[in-house]
């Protein structure tokens, strides 16, 4: 045995012998499951945890749900849990799935499965198997296919899952070309591991994600947008969407990432836009106070989707990419409605993209109050994240130049902060209400009303606030104008 052979098989013992004690851990301090296991074998039935809840207790992650898998089927499985579990649900129950909670643990239940495929739209057809081991082998990955047998304890491995664990590599447990055949998401679930987990896919895998990328289009929207939120909510979501680019995976669901590379200058008169947008995810990223913000993200990832289209060359050889932000929201807003994302989240994220340029006007010292309002009133409740969202789009290597950036926005945020401390600026509204507006000028509810309504507000936005006597005046003075009074 070679020396790096050897050393490769101490580290392999060293780390089975480890995780082993880690799943022993697991069931040790979680005495629910083999409560659970003695449970079904007293009624004669197999019960095994199974798949994510193996492989997070193996890395020491393992959360409060916890999967199993078992020869009974649900009718059976219901009768086991009846009275023991603290509530049971059966919304999976059409894929042999039961779920219960006990002692703050989600319990999901699902019946041993030999899944088949339509071969058209790619959704399982549900078929219920009758052994651990079929059971392992349809699953997606090696690191996925592991099980431990309750109560007794028992590891079973059957494809290499703890191996690759410890190598840090996505494999499926038969060919990629098996495996992706029967359900294409799981290219997408491979890029999704690689996000979450920082693992690497085997080559094999890899090519298989190539070749097989149109596959994906077989796939309802929802499932997809889904798994691509996980993604890009991941640990290390750049390696992730860089391996969708890679294998073409990305031209089958967000297009307008592989776009960017169009924006490539051979002359480098201007940066690498593609490159660029995944440095502002990475820096989006690490301005997260507490867990992923996916707006945020998304925003960082679609913030530049809007320079294929708008590229120009100027006579002088310079690029341009004029009013890109609009043109990108409208983009993020089409391709988020394709993804049925909800209609809050794809507005937040819309309003940042077209948004994410607004402040590179202050440094030129320009910006009167008035502007600074309207900046504040215009991003509501997406401000913070439009602070980050503005730091994060700063990826200049001229240091000088950065510095100046990150200056003009420490004054711009320091502004802000002494404009809202006088003014109040998280609630700027006009100095009258409604029904102030149709008392003084004697008309009813209608359109009159909310364009006397606007123009206070504009009219608050760009003095600050007015008193109640010169709000009357100007709201007589607006409707003179408007031949609304005489």
């Amino acid at each position: 045995m070679s020396e790096v052979s050897a050393s490769h098989a101490d580290d392999r013992r060293e780390l089975t012998a480890a995780q082993r004690n880690a799943v022993a851990e697991l069931l040790r301090v979680s005495p629910v499951a083999d409560e659970l296991g003695r449970r079904f074998a007293k009624a004669g039935h197999e019960l095994h945890l199974v798949g994510g809840s193996v492989r997070d207790a193996l890395l020491g992650r393992l959360g409060d749900d916890l999967d199993f898998c078992t020869d009974a089927h649900p009718d059976q499985t219901l009768r086991i849990i009846k009275g023991w579990a603290e509530s049971i649900w059966e919304t999976g129950r059409e894929f042999g799935t039961i779920g219960a909670q006990r002692d703050g643990l989600r319990l999901e239940i699902t019946t041993f499965r030999a899944e088949a495929y339509d071969q058209v739209t790619r959704n399982p057809v549900v078929q219920y198997g009758t052994s651990l081991t079929e059971d392992l082998r349809r699953r997606d990955f090696t690191i996925n296919a592991m099980a431990v047998s309750l109560p007794e304890h028992r590891f079973t491995d059957p494809y290499g899952g703890l191996d690759d664990l410890a190598a840090r590599v996505i494999r499926t447990p038969g060919t990629p070309r098996a495996s992706f055949g029967d359900d294409p998401l799981r290219m997408l679930r491979a890029a999704r591991f690689v996000a979450q987990l920082c693992f690497a896919v085997h080559p094999d895998v890899r090519a298989a994600m190539t070749t097989m990328a149109a596959d994906l289009d077989r796939i309802t929207a929802e499932r997809i947008r889904d798994e691509f939120t996980k993604l890009l909510c991941g640990a290390d979501p750049i390696t992730g969407l860089r391996l969708l680019v890679d294998t073409g995976l990305a031209d089958h669901l967000l297009p307008e990432l592989t776009g960017l590379k169009l924006t490539i200058d051979e002359h480098a008169q201007h940066k690498d836009v593609y490159e660029h947008t995944l440095t502002v995810v990475s820096n989006a990223v690490s301005l997260e106070e507490e867990g992923c913000d996916f707006v945020l993200r998304m925003a960082a990832l679609m913030h530049d989707v809007g320079k294929p289209a708008t590229k120009e060359v100027g006579p002088d050889g310079r690029v341009s990419f004029h009013h890109h932000e609009v043109v990108g929201a409208r983009l993020t807003k089409a391709r988020m409605k394709a993804l049925r994302y909800p209609k809050d989240v794809t507005s937040k994220v819309v309003a940042l993209v077209a948004l994410h340029l607004r402040f590179y006007g202050y440094g030129r010292g320009e910006w009167t109050d008035s502007a600074v309002r309207r900046y504040v009133t215009d991003a509501g409740d997406l401000l913070p994240r439009l602070h980050k969202l503005t730091r994060s789009d700063c990826t200049t290597r001229n240091r000088r130049k950065a510095a100046q950036l990150a200056a003009d926005y420490d004054a711009l945020e320091e502004r802000i902060g002494q404009i809202a401390a006088a003014e109040d600026l998280a609630r700027v509204r006009p100095d009258l209400d409604g029904n102030a507006i149709m008392e003084l000028l004697g008309v009813p509810p209608g359109p009159v009303v909310g364009k006397a309504w606007q123009h206070l507000k504009d009219l608050r936005l760009e003095r600050g606030p007015l008193d109640r006597d010169a709000a009357e005046a100007e709201l007589l003075r607006w409707a003179r104008d408007q031949g609304i009074v005489d």
